[in-house]
């Protein structure tokens, strides 16, 4: 079957970012939009969400370890990916990338780790055996726990927050500045991406923490902090509204210049992405939701159902998110440098980067999440 239209470079009938750098930046996303929920506790001392805020750092963590696996899975030889450390290039976008990867993560760690360390220093004092050794090595042997060290350690988690901030936006936003100016073509090149992919990568943070947290507590008959939830709720539907707003202002914007690059980007939207952008990133994934938690903002009704909706809401816009990606990775890279044809992209099942490895990709973090609620909870075990 002919995947081409009308007329395409014999380099452009392939496509090569696949959709392992679809997930890229979709669970980078994730490690910023929840660091940057803790951070709201840890920093700025919002108590409403104190409840959720070591949770939201550990999530961070999660994804964080696992953000450069699609990256590492798309190379030929995943091995030189340790060169842009061992020869550093400081003019390099991928090298700063690197750097940046690296201390956000030297950060995400420590932070977790002054976080947790009173009780690791309580798990190794009611451990034996091959745990006791592992929480020993854990609090590098310093059994210190007392009010002078747990402020000491609240002081430092404070700074570390600060600090990570503007790494976690540099970070993400590090993608849009890849995708709009580096690799430009006539999809990508716009001032607004790298504030897209900010504002998108907070909405699927406040996203996966609200879906986790739902779906945790309702499966173990907790009591939610409702609260929190409810905060975060409306600062999911407010991040949605800007998210969805600049990128339909990036698009009418083209639209409204009626430049020869928007009569092959219609023929885009209107043909290859019409399902994928215009039915389903914007239509289904984005005004749905959006009714959904206005509905929860603005009323007042059944907790039960409220929560129900925000829940459901925040699925859908995780899935929304992962479209704009889908859409804006794969869909740039349909479009001839000639601007006269498209070619076609669709993942094999089994392939090195097909649909398999993606969903065994995005599940794992979520249960080294678990694993990570099991040894030191940020959850109760039960309703008191």
């Amino acid at each position: 079957m002919d995947l081409t239209q009308n007329f395409l470079f014999p380099n452009e009938l392939h496509i090569y970012w696949t959709v392992m750098i679809v997930l890229y930046p979709y669970i980078t996303g994730m490690v910023a939009g929840a660091f940057i929920v803790s951070s709201f506790y840890h920093v700025f001392g919002m108590e409403k969400l104190k409840s959720i805020a070591r949770y939201a750092l550990v999530a961070s963590l999660a994804f964080l370890l696992f953000a450069t696996i699609p990256l590492l899975n798309h190379l030929g030889k995943p091995e030189r990916a340790f060169n842009i450390m061992l020869t550093p290039n400081f003019t390099s976008a991928m090298s700063g990338f690197g750097f940046v990867y690296m201390t956000y993560m030297v950060i995400v760690v420590l932070e977790v780790w002054f976080s947790y360390r009173s009780e690791f220093i309580e798990k190794f004092n009611q451990s034996t055996g091959v745990a006791k050794f592992i929480y020993k090595v854990l609090i590098l042997g310093n059994t210190n726990d007392n009010e002078n060290t747990k402020r000491y350690d609240k002081k430092l988690v404070i700074f570390l927050g600060g600090v990570g901030i503007p790494i976690a936006c540099i970070l993400h936003g590090y993608v849009g500045f890849l995708f709009g100016s580096l690799k430009a073509n006539l999809w990508w090149s716009t001032p607004l991406m790298f504030i897209i992919f900010i504002f998108s990568a907070i909405v699927s943070g406040l996203a996966v923490l609200i879906f986790l947290y739902l779906f945790v507590h309702w499966k173990r008959k907790i009591k939610i902090d409702q609260e929190s939830i409810d905060l975060l709720s409306k600062w999911l539907w407010g991040f949605m509204i800007i998210a969805v707003t600049l990128e339909l202002m990036e698009v009418l914007s083209i639209s409204y210049e009626r430049t020869a690059r928007w009569a092959i980007l219609e023929q885009l939207i209107n043909g290859k992405l019409k399902i994928s952008y215009l039915y389903l990133q914007i239509g289904l994934f984005s005004i749905v939701p959006f009714l959904m938690l206005s509905v929860t903002s603005l009323a007042k009704f059944n907790v039960k159902i409220r929560n129900f909706i925000i829940w459901l809401a925040s699925g859908m816009l995780l899935l929304q998110v992962l479209l704009m990606r889908w859409n804006v990775v794969i869909g740039g890279q349909l479009v001839s440098k000639s601007m006269r044809g498209f070619t076609e992209y669709f993942p094999g099942y089994f392939d090195k980067e097909g649909i398999i490895v993606s969903f065994l990709l995005i599940f794992t973090p979520f249960l080294l999440l678990r694993a990570f609620d099991h040894y030191f909870p940020f959850f109760p075990k039960k309703d008191k």
